[in-house]
Formats: structure tokens, C-alpha cells, sequence
């Protein structure tokens, strides 16, 4: 009896933590390691234009994948890597974003997703992934021409200014799911850096699943920062290859 209640015991010491039960995640869960692909389109209130972007992630092992997205209309791209450990998932993305006016900047971060369910807390349904990291960007600000006397004039109605800034950002993502289907979410973050840069983002938006395979979301996002603003209404598609 003994010996069986040992090896029970050291059988239950050896599972892993839920957090890496990817099979059972939740299809937005951004700790969830697959092999999925996405199309999404968008309609941008601030240069009202619509657009699309290509997203992607391959998952290497149960822990490891690798992430990229791509929005052909502005040239914006980011390709990175995620690593799964017992308190949360690490990601490190490296990316460019370009404005109308012809703002632009390189983007350089790592930073973690921590799911608060693994500690058994879920106030009311929602799980919520607080998020942290450090980021480094680089880039050029458009500065209309009356503002820009110091700099060199030219044809056009901004001159770029090229500046840096590293910095810090905190966070948040949170999913409540109301049955198998439907799922609400939101999102929140500010970032703070050299150089006096300054820059949050919002977004809130609902998910649906069609199958264990796809799901499809509609999500309103607003972000700010030094180089320039969006105000997106997004509508996104996705279908899941592998779970890992």
C-alpha cells in the first residue's frame, strides 16, 4: 500500500503544469503553443483606408514557436519567437511600422504574458495575462514644415526628424468565454521610454468559433504613440494546423 501510494505520489510530481496543456487552452490564449495562420482586414479611422494583414506562428515543441505578421498596405511587418516556462510565456519580437506622413519606426522588444488561472485566479470568468517588458525603437517623426526651421525644408509638408528611445511597457490581456462559441476580450497597455516617448494602446472586441480549428474576431483598437496614431476596427480569421 505504501508502495503504491509512493509511486502515486511521484507520478503526480512529475506532471507538468497546466500551463502547458496547450490542447486545452483556450483558442485566443496568448500562451498557446500551434501552428496556425490568419487573415485579417481593417479599416483605419485615422487615414480611412482599408487593409489587410497575414499572420502566422509555427510551433517547434510544446514550448517554443515562432511568430510573424505582415500588412502588405503599409509594409508593416514583425517576426519574433515565444518560449513557454512554468510562470508565463517570454516573447521577443522584433518589427517595423510606417504612418501616412511618413513616420516610421524599427521596434525591438521581449517581454511575458503571466496567466493569472495557473495561480486559481479567474474573477467572474475572466482570465487576465498581465503583461510586461522592455523595448528599444528607433525611427523617424514627421514634423510639419512651420516646426521645422532647424531642419532641412523640402517639397513636402513634413520633414522626418530621426530619434530613439529605449523603455519599459506594462499591460494587459483578458478573455472571458460565454459558452464553447463566444468569447469577449480585452486589452491595455502604456509604454514609457528615453527621449520623453510616451505611447498606450486599447482594444476590446469579440471572438467566435466555428470549429476547434477556426474562429473568427472583430476587434476595436486604438493605439498612440510618438510617431503617429490608429484607430482600427479589425476583422480576423484563423484556422490552427497543429496544437503542440
Amino acid at each position: 500500500m505504501g508502495l503504491a501510494s509512493g509511486g502515486a505520489i511521484a507520478k503526480e510530481s512529475n506532471q507538468k503544469p497546466d500551463i502547458y496543456d496547450n490542447e486545452n487552452k483556450h483558442v485566443d490564449d496568448p500562451t498557446r503553443i500551434v501552428t496556425r495562420l490568419g487573415l485579417g482586414s481593417d479599416y483605419n479611422f485615422e487615414s480611412e483606408q482599408m487593409g489587410y494583414a497575414i499572420t502566422g506562428s509555427i510551433g517547434l515543441s510544446e514550448a517554443q514557436k515562432i511568430n510573424a505578421r505582415y500588412h502588405p498596405e503599409t509594409d508593416e511587418w514583425s517576426l519574433g519567437g515565444s518560449w513557454l516556462f512554468d510562470f508565463g510565456i517570454v516573447n521577443f519580437n522584433f518589427g517595423r511600422s510606417e504612418y501616412e506622413d511618413g513616420s516610421n519606426f524599427n521596434n525591438y522588444n521581449i517581454g511575458t504574458f503571466v496567466p493569472l488561472s495557473v495561480f486559481g485566479i479567474e474573477p467572474n470568468g475572466w482570465q487576465i495575462f498581465p503583461m510586461a517588458g522592455f523595448n528599444y525603437n528607433e525611427g523617424e517623426i514627421a514634423i510639419e514644415q512651420q516646426n521645422a526651421s532647424s531642419f532641412d525644408s523640402s517639397l513636402n509638408e513634413y520633414v522626418l526628424h530621426p530619434t530613439s528611445s529605449t523603455g519599459g511597457y506594462l499591460g494587459y490581456f483578458s478573455l472571458k468565454p460565454l459558452d464553447d462559441k463566444y468569447t469577449i476580450m480585452s486589452f491595455g497597455g502604456a509604454s514609457v521610454g528615453s527621449n520623453d516617448y510616451f505611447g498606450y494602446w486599447f482594444g476590446v472586441g469579440a471572438g467566435y468559433k466555428f470549429t476547434p480549428k477556426d474562429s473568427i474576431k472583430l476587434m476595436g483598437i486604438v493605439s498612440d504613440n510618438d510617431y503617429g496614431s490608429d484607430q482600427k476596427l479589425v476583422v480576423s480569421y484563423s484556422h490552427t494546423f497543429s496544437v503542440e
